[in-house]
């Protein structure tokens, strides 16, 4: 069953949305962030952790015994199958851990659920709006490889693991530009948050 005031909120690696994420929360949104959860599931001595390592062998550990974040992504990004079997592993935690936040949110919350693969995993139908932060692959591109210091290649790859831009805007209700600088993206959370002010928790 749906709950009121559900938002899901997307966009592609390196669009903005967690930057969005952030404004949202501190004009008083209950933000479920799952990238977070993904992390919090295969911490050290979780379940999680322990399956990942079952499926795909102890080189996946750092020394210090927590996952290593690079090392695994370069084992599944581009074989489908393997990323398969990694989010065959995390999904269900994060589902799980996600819904006790979710009850433990007040009734008339306006709860946004920051969820970056929601166009990939056909998701919009669990949320009652869909909030897509939308930017240019070449802006994308660029914050990551100017902004993260991520490897071009690496960066490449990651966006080529994810929905287009066209499949990310064919599920908005809304859509936030955020292709150009921050100064602009204020006004527009600002007028999100009344809106959903207005629907949801009026």
């Amino acid at each position: 069953m749906k709950r009121r005031g559900n938002v899901g909120l997307t966009g592609g690696i390196g669009a903005g949305k967690s930057e969005v994420a952030r404004r949202l929360a501190e004009l008083g949104a209950v933000v479920i962030d799952s990238d977070r959860i993904a992390r919090e599931v295969v911490e050290p001595g979780t379940p999680g952790l322990a399956a990942v390592v079952a499926e795909f062998g102890p080189e996946v550990l750092l020394p210090d015994g927590t996952l290593d974040r690079p090392g695994l992504g370069r084992i599944v990004f581009g074989a489908p199958e393997r990323l398969a079997a990694l989010n065959a592993i995390v999904h269900p935690l994060v589902g799980a851990r996600a819904a006790e936040l979710t009850a433990a949110a007040g009734p008339d919350a306006v709860l946004i659920n920051d969820v970056p693969l929601l166009a990939e995993n056909d998701l919009a139908g669990l949320y009652d709006l869909v909030v897509v932060v939308d930017a240019s692959p070449a802006t994308q591109l660029d914050r990551l490889v100017h902004l993260r210091g991520m490897p071009e290649a690496d960066a490449r790859a990651r966006m080529g693991a994810q929905a287009s831009r066209e499949q990310r805007l064919a599920v908005a209700d809304v859509v936030i530009d955020n292709d150009g600088p921050l100064e602009a993206l204020e006004p527009q959370v600002r007028k999100l948050w009344s809106r959903l002010v207005e629907r949801f928790a009026g």
